[in-house]
């Protein structure tokens, strides 16, 4: 037990400081914006998450290259995994031109929404410049989860500091106008975003055509297949549909739903967010630890170890986001005032959010349980019905029913909240089901041999 511990802490570490990274990034927009006032936060924040649905979809495919490759070193066919980088800077390259196509439609969609004119512009703009590092962001994905699926989690923990410390710095220099720079406002943070993101997708790309952190020596050809490209769409593609249309429900539901309650709700609840991010990074870097775990024991062919593996894993999430809750509801006003913006404006995000925050709380086992099997049925290869399930709950019931909690019903920001808690129960208790059931022993990833036909 205790050198299991040791193995998947020692895998987890790198990841947990990688997507604490991420964290950082969030919390260095809402800081360095906030004294610019509710509407920056809002632009900030809500245009950052609005962007993320160009990159979520892809993503969801770059995570399923980590399956294949831990797979197949569990089968001892490292030669075989270096073509799968391959195929994640194709999904990449792809991604960013649907990101740099979609640009100059962003302030019509937007208009969509119920935002006033002064935050609408300033999250057009926000979102606009954030598109263009899109490609660099699925890159970043693709190539640190195959260095992931090697075993090898410190390359992508390097990129994400590099990312950080980068973004932290432009914010300082480019927000309000330091050393000669000019004061871009909100503008300046997405400049410093996009750059910082395309310095750490350059670190990972030259450590992969460099083979440094242990990438694998090509011998022979590449032999890149469109068999196997098909296979890793196919089992790609429910992942990434699944992370696309969550997502955007969960984007409508602050468009569309909390958007109607005013810019003090929707900047009290993106503050909530970016705080939650802290239980959530480290939470999924921990899992997906525990998946790449889980899938060399099935390349294996050591099905059995997987739920030792879980039962690990599980306790390691709930015990850091059961912290977090404690946090939550010991102190929610403390907590939210290092974000909120200075001011009587600022005494009403605290007020609004620090509600929302405690309530928060709630949903951190639940999150962390979900969070855990998704990543285990995902190491498995099983997509597809988790895809369908997510969506179901999201679409059918999540987004509706946080529309007419909201804004039929007159719920405000504590109904939405509520219907948020509901929905992460719902989605833990759904995959529970489905990990109980043992449907994804029965699913082969990769064939027994590949079928290398040169594209």
């Amino acid at each position: 037990m205790r050198s299991r511990l040791v193995t998947l802490l020692v895998l987890a570490l790198p990841m947990v400081l990688a997507r604490a990274s991420q964290s950082v990034i969030t919390f260095a927009d809402v800081v360095q914006v906030k004294d610019l006032g509710e509407n920056a936060i809002a632009a900030t924040s809500t245009g950052g998450l609005n962007t993320m649905t160009f990159v979520f979809l892809p993503m969801g495919l770059a995570f399923i290259i980590q399956s294949f490759v831990a797979q197949l070193v569990g089968r001892k066919e490292l030669a075989d995994t270096r073509r799968f980088a391959w195929y994640g800077l194709g999904f990449a390259l792809i991604a960013g031109i649907v990101g740099a196509i979609a640009i100059p439609f962003i302030p019509s969609v937007l208009g969509l929404a119920s935002y006033k004119p002064e935050l609408h512009d300033l999250m057009s703009s926000y979102m606009q410049i954030r598109l263009l590092s899109v490609a660099a962001a699925v890159g970043i994905e693709a190539l640190g989860n195959w260095y992931g699926g090697l075993g090898n989690t410190w390359m992508q923990m390097i990129a994400g500091i590099i990312t950080m410390v980068s973004a932290i710095v432009f914010n300082a220099l480019l927000i309000t106008g330091r050393f000669g720079f000019p004061a871009m406002g909100v503008d300046g943070a997405a400049v410093a975003c996009a750059l910082a993101t395309w310095l750490g997708f350059l670190f990972l790309l030259v450590a992969f055509w460099r083979r440094w952190g242990g990438a694998p020596k090509l011998r022979g050809p590449l032999g890149l297949s469109k068999r196997e490209l098909w296979r890793v769409a196919r089992f790609g593609l429910p992942n990434g549909l699944n992370w696309f249309l969550e997502f955007a429900a969960f984007d409508a539901f602050i468009n569309i739903v909390v958007a109607k309650l005013g810019a003090t709700t929707v900047a009290a609840l993106n503050i909530v967010i970016a705080v939650n991010s802290i239980a959530f990074m480290p939470a999924f870097g921990l899992a997906s630890a525990g998946a790449i775990l889980s899938a060399q024991a099935i390349g294996e062919g050591h099905r059995e170890r997987v739920w030792a593996n879980v039962k690990l894993t599980l306790a390691c999430t709930i015990a850091w986001e059961g912290a977090m809750a404690l946090l939550y509801v010991a102190a929610p006003e403390h907590v939210l005032s290092w974000f909120a913006p200075s001011g009587l404006r600022g005494e009403a995000v605290i007020v609004v959010g620090g509600s929302m925050l405690a309530m928060s709380a709630i949903w951190q086992v639940f999150d962390a349980v979900g969070m855990t099997l998704n990543e285990t049925l995902r190491a498995a290869g099983d997509t597809a019905w988790t895809a369908g399930m997510r969506i179901a709950i999201a679409w059918g019931l999540f987004a509706p029913g946080s529309y007419l909690v909201v804004r039929v019903w007159n719920g405000g920001a504590v109904g939405a909240m509520a219907c948020l808690c509901g929905y992460l129960m719902l989605l833990a208790l759904a995959l529970a089901l489905r990990f109980k059931t043992g449907a994804w022993k029965k699913i082969e990833l990769i064939e027994p041999k590949v079928d290398a036909v040169v594209a």
